[in-house]
């Protein structure tokens, strides 16, 4: 079963094509990571936050990627962190063409 790991919290940027820029090496330090599959990046300038929507094989490697996630993000000066962990109705996502992979 997959489960998705959601995170979210305030930033003052940058956002947008800076974003981009900015975080492209560790978007693909992301993927090195034990058993996330995708990350969708998650953005509002205007409300000042930042997150992302992950998919990953197990519930264990969400509870670790989140552990050092928030770790990092702390490292940033980010304390307020918001984010839970489903898991994911493979079958009833599949109909809806939701990216599922396990």
């Amino acid at each position: 079963m997959a489960y998705i790991l959601q995170v979210d919290f305030k930033m003052d940027g940058p956002f947008g094509d800076e974003m981009a820029v900015g975080f492209k090496e560790l978007a693909e330090s992301i993927n090195e990571e034990k058993g996330m599959l995708w990350k969708i990046w998650t953005e509002d300038a205007e409300a000042g936050e930042a997150g992302g929507i992950y998919l990953f094989e197990t519930k264990e490697t969400a509870d670790a990627y989140l552990e050092m996630h928030s770790k990092r993000l702390n490292g940033f000066g980010i304390t307020a962190i918001n984010s839970k962990i489903f898991s994911v109705n493979e079958s009833l996502t599949k109909i809806n063409k939701g990216p599922v992979y396990a």
